[in-house]
């Protein structure tokens, strides 16, 4: 291995542990505000709280997965047809009112 690709692997792990602590740290301070929504996100769009330095945020295969979360306000999650724990399949929420 080059130095020059040495140099760029470790700058790139410098950076990716960067933005894991900074997503992290809104993830904190919105703790209480929002919830995890399982079944709501779309291919791609899922979040994620995997620790400092890690991210499996937008690693969802298909729309709807179930076990794949979006952090949504509190309250609303299951409003809009998710669930607050992981379920199998992926259909497609059905809001409901109320």
């Amino acid at each position: 291995m080059t130095n020059g690709l040495k140099l760029s692997l470790a700058a790139s792990a410098v950076l990716a542990m960067a933005a894991g602590n900074a997503f992290g740290g809104a993830a904190v301070a919105a703790e209480g505000k929002t919830e995890k929504c399982y079944g709501v996100s779309l291919k791609g769009q899922n979040d994620c709280a995997a620790g400092p330095g890690t991210s499996c945020a937008g690693t969802s295969t298909v729309d709807y997965q179930g076990n794949a979360w979006k952090s949504v306000a509190k309250g609303s999650c299951v409003k809009m047809g998710g669930t607050l724990t992981a379920h199998k399949g992926n259909a497609k929420p059905v809001p409901r009112k109320g």
